[in-house]
């Protein structure tokens, strides 16, 4: 006990400081996400709830627009992901040999768009599709070619959303793998010189498993990031044509708020978020190897 007193007297201003934080985390965060657990679980809508178990889970079960929803957000994901890794990688590969000035504008430009709101970027991508007038069919026009209903054909909707993401360089991941790249030891690369490596072999021998940790890092929030895409679609089509771009997010905000089906889209939160709890389990089984933190 007098242990106890101690350890208090001695800590005591530190939790004191850490208090409004931790107040406004169980607030915000740790309150909403039990709610959202017990409401999983019930039948809710504007007048109240009653408990029905796993019936809204089985009811999701049988519903052709959430698997739909799901392998959409599967596929954007995937994409994205992949694409996101290797032209981050990439970029920072090739501006890496630069003097550390150039290198320094190089990863401002590229990070810039960060800092843009992904309202305005979707808007900016709409035009570009616009099916009379945008960019993509000008340049499909000038070489005799037809015009293509980007955004209105539901047979290639959704791959023209990934297309716009991915042809974006995410500037976070520019930023990450050169800081890494600087600092791997130039001793191995000059003792694989000694024993005559090839570039693609120090490639794949040193820079790769050197990088994993921030490999790591990057394949996690980006897959986060990929599951919970939303703003880009609901802008640019809506979940459109017939509900061929329409992902889990944007099905968990039209259950909750348009439906008022309150118990429901909280049962599709929860999945979504043992999705990406599982996947996450996974990116770190395998590429967590040799990587301490």
């Amino acid at each position: 006990m007098q242990a106890l007193v101690k350890f208090w007297h001695k800590h005591k201003w530190s939790y004191f400081f850490i208090a409004p934080s931790m107040i406004l985390f169980f607030i915000f965060i740790v309150y909403p996400v039990a709610q959202a657990f017990l409401l999983a679980f019930q039948k809710v809508d504007l007048r109240g709830g009653t408990w029905i178990g796993f019936k809204n889970f089985t009811d999701l079960g049988a519903s052709k627009l959430f698997w739909s929803s799901l392998q959409h957000t599967f596929v954007y994901a995937i994409f994205v992901v992949l694409a996101w890794i290797t032209s981050s990688m990439v970029v920072a590969s090739l501006i890496q040999p630069l003097t550390n000035k150039v290198q320094s504008l190089f990863r401002a430009a590229f990070y810039l768009p960060n800092v843009i709101s992904i309202i305005v970027i979707s808007l900016v991508w709409i035009w570009i599709f616009e099916p009379d007038y945008g960019f993509f069919n000008f340049l499909i026009s000038s070489a005799g070619l037809p015009k293509v209903l980007w955004l209105q054909n539901p047979d290639i909707a959704l791959w023209s959303i990934v297309l716009s993401t991915v042809l974006i360089v995410p500037g976070s991941g520019v930023v990450l793998y050169s800081a890494a790249m600087g600092s791997v030891p130039r001793d191995y690369y000059e003792a694989a010189d000694v024993e005559g490596a090839s570039a693609l072999q120090k490639l794949i021998h040193i820079t790769f498993p050197l990088l994993k940790p921030t490999t790591l890092y990057l394949t996690v929030i980006y897959t986060i990031a990929g599951f919970q895409i939303f703003e880009r679609v609901y802008i640019m089509t809506g979940g459109g044509p017939i509900n061929s771009t329409t992902t889990i997010v944007q099905l968990i905000f039209q259950t909750a708020f348009s439906d008022f089906n309150f118990g429901r889209a909280s049962a599709e939160a929860l999945i979504l978020f043992a999705i990406i709890a599982a996947f996450s389990f996974v990116q770190f089984k395998f590429l967590s190897t040799d990587v301490e933190y």
